[in-house]
């Protein structure tokens, strides 16, 4: 309670100064002229001018504020080691037990979780969780705050003044003074590299705590195959030259052999994302006469910007013989041993447009083909009569090859291509444009070369449910068989057209062993902070993904399917780092957050980093279980001005801030006290004049 004293006058101070004024003159008069009875005359007067202004006594009724802790509980990845986050706990309910005996201190907790922070590097970010939990309090009331933490913190203000209130910070550091860890940094690599072009990449090895010495072995994956493995030294640079196996996303990991008395091997390994660009793919294109899906075929490879199309049609076979000079037929001649001998292998793609054999190529050059097939190229036979006939290429050694004989019949009525059953699962003609109808929204075609048995997967049907497109893959290699020659309908817009574009592009890159297109395929993405799990097979259902988080422990998701042979499942994480994941013999890599993230950087507990930023607010950093067992030091409020720190114990700020909960007023002269002092001045002053 606090007694105070003011004034409550009845007049304006203006008005009460113009009585004032002449009655002090009066008074002063009165002293000058030597009146007897002055005395008496100005106590009369000033009890009057007293009464006018109205003293009173105020007392307040006040009730004294609490002073606010913070105790932050470093909850982010790092703490996961060893027994960091059972120490946090424990030590966190120790804290709070004890300040409860306090009841001059609020206490609030918050937790700090890896990528809290927009800034996603910034894994371990406590003073930006303690300024949330302390952002209504004055300064005046904050009492300091605790951080129960490994000791790397990633936000450590530059100074005392940049934290907005002058109270202590405490340190309780978890793990261990011994511990050892080793770690593998990417110091640079290659955003982008061509495919099968060589690749470098540095890295470096650090150790922090005692360390065992020696060189170190290190193992280097390319999307999860072991590529190399190497030696190397501590602190070095170290260089690995590779080649990228494929376009699109390719995930190269180094990974450093676990040591005997590490704390852990989340960070032995880092990961560098390299995107493969293929050169610009070389694709043959060999037309067998000139006619109308000639140019479809033509028109649609020259339009990719990614191809160099070499083409070339026979305008004659050797056999017709109308007097015509060569030189008039053609702009060069055939390079029949150049193409099929000596540079064979520099094509992705070889394609046969209604192709014969009519003594054009040497048997023994279709045998080369099959060969180019066998180890690792791509063929597509677009057929039209020509490949029912007796000069078929079927009878040539491509026959080894192809997935498909002729009958030798060949059907010329309207039919809609449509999709099998195993071709609405299938990458290259999943969702095409107009499928989904019945009959398909394209236009019809009018000729189908019938066929035998087939080998390999028929995606599209033609009359009857006949095959009318086949893949295989045939040794290292893959081909494809069209059984018609109408595609060219869809690119003129007969009735309509057709998906044209898309069906042949992704046919061109299956050939090509795009991943994107493979029919078993294993995708793991970062959608924000979840892991998408995409799963594409022409098989049944796949099953559950098994996933292995970037702290080393197993999970499973179930998958559902989102469209014929698609399926998808997603997992809600707040791990940053490489996730491993794994259905049936297939395996994917996915990054979340920063390749590499801070958090895994640095994982050897430490004093250090906190220290500056302690002894300039006069708080503390200690261990609180180096021996294994958890403890916290006391509690023990102090002033504004008062030390902080003790062997054993830690200070808080008490604040002096009250809230007001009540006033009484009691005027001096008010009531029968006032009318009688006013009588009293008045009757002594008449008194003094009776005499």
């Amino acid at each position: 309670m606090n007694w105070s004293f003011d004034f409550a006058p009845f007049f304006s101070w203006t008005t009460i100064l113009l009585i004032a004024v002449p009655a002090a003159i009066i008074g002063a008069g009165l002293l000058l002229a030597g009146i007897r009875g002055a005395v008496v005359r100005i106590a009369a007067l000033a009890a009057l001018i007293l009464a006018l202004v109205n003293p009173v006594v105020l007392r307040e009724e006040r009730d004294p504020l609490k002073s606010v802790v913070a105790i932050v509980a470093d909850r982010s990845q790092s703490q996961t080691i060893e027994n960091r986050e059972a120490e946090t706990t424990e030590a966190v309910e120790a804290l709070r037990t004890s300040l409860a005996r306090f009841p001059e201190f609020e206490v609030r907790t918050v937790e700090a979780r890896s990528g809290d922070t927009p800034n996603s590097d910034a894994t371990t970010a406590l003073f930006s969780a303690m300024s949330r939990a302390l952002d209504d309090v004055p300064p005046s009331r904050v009492a300091g705050a605790i951080m129960v933490t490994d000791g790397q913190v990633h936000d450590i203000p530059q100074s005392a003044a940049d934290l907005g209130f002058d109270a202590p910070i405490h340190g309780l550091v978890t793990g261990r003074a011994d511990e050892f860890d080793r770690r593998v940094e990417i110091v640079s690599a290659p955003r982008f590299g061509l495919v099968d072009e060589p690749q470098t990449m540095t890295y470096r090895l650090f150790e922090d705590g005692p360390s065992p010495g020696g060189p170190v072995p290190v193992d280097v994956y390319l999307n999860g195959d072991l590529v190399s493995r190497e030696t190397a030294s501590v602190g070095e640079e170290n260089r690995f030259t590779f080649e990228l196996p494929r376009a699109g996303r390719n995930i190269l990991e180094v990974r450093a052999r676990l040591a005997d008395n590490e704390i852990t091997d989340v960070n032995n390994r880092s990961i560098a994302v390299v995107d493969g660009i293929r050169e610009n793919l070389r694709v043959l294109l060999v037309s067998g006469e000139p006619h109308a899906g000639e140019r479809t075929w033509r028109n649609l490879l020259k339009s990719d910007a990614a191809i160099d199309l070499v083409h070339f049609t026979i305008l004659r076979p050797p056999e017709k013989q109308d007097g015509t000079p060569i030189n008039e037929l053609s702009l060069i001649a055939f390079p029949t041993r150049e193409l099929f001998v000596e540079k064979i292998d520099d094509f992705d793609l070889i394609i046969f447009d209604r192709y014969q054999e009519r003594g054009v190529l040497p048997s023994l050059y279709f045998d080369y083909i099959a060969q180019y097939v066998k180890n690792g190229g791509a063929m597509l036979v677009a057929s039209g009569p020509e490949y029912a006939g007796p000069e078929s290429i079927a009878y040539t050694p491509l026959q080894s090859v192809l997935p498909a004989l002729p009958s030798g019949e060949t059907e010329e009525a309207p039919f809609y291509p449509t999709l099998s059953d195993l071709g609405r699962k299938h990458p290259v003609t999943r969702d095409l444009p107009g499928s989904a109808s019945s009959p398909p929204n394209w236009s019809p075609w009018f000729r189908y070369i019938d066929v035998g048995g087939t080998e390999g997967e028929t995606v599209m049907n033609g009359p009857d449910g006949k095959p009318l497109l086949v893949l295989d893959r045939v040794g290292e290699g893959r081909i494809a068989l069209l059984l018609s020659d109408q595609e060219w309908l869809w690119s003129r817009g007969f009735q309509g057209g057709g998906p044209h574009v898309p069906l042949f592009r992704r046919l061109a890159h299956w050939l090509m062993q795009e991943p994107e297109l493979e029919e078993e395929a294993l995708l793991a993405e970062a959608r924000g902070s979840d892991l998408v799990v995409t799963r594409q097979t022409i098989g049944d259902a796949p099953g559950p993904a098994t996933i292995i988080t970037p702290s080393g422990e197993a999970s499973s998701i179930d998958l559902t399917e989102t469209e014929p042979g698609r399926w998808e499942g997603r997992l809600e994480t707040d791990e940053l780092g490489l996730f491993q994941v794994a259905n049936d013999d297939l395996r994917a890599l996915a990054n979340v957050g920063p390749v590499n993230p801070r958090e895994y950087r640095e994982a050897v507990s430490t004093l250090d980093k906190l220290d500056p930023i302690a002894e300039e607010t006069r708080g503390s950093v200690r261990r609180i279980a180096d021996d294994g067992a958890v403890e916290v030091p006391r509690i023990v409020p102090v002033s504004a001005r008062g030390g902080a720190d003790g062997r054993d114990w830690i200070g808080l700020r008490t604040t002096d801030e009250t809230i007001l909960r009540g006033v009484d007023r009691t005027p001096l002269f008010g009531g029968f006290l006032g009318l009688a002092i006013l009588l009293l001045a008045l009757s002594a002053t008449w008194y003094r004049e009776g005499r």
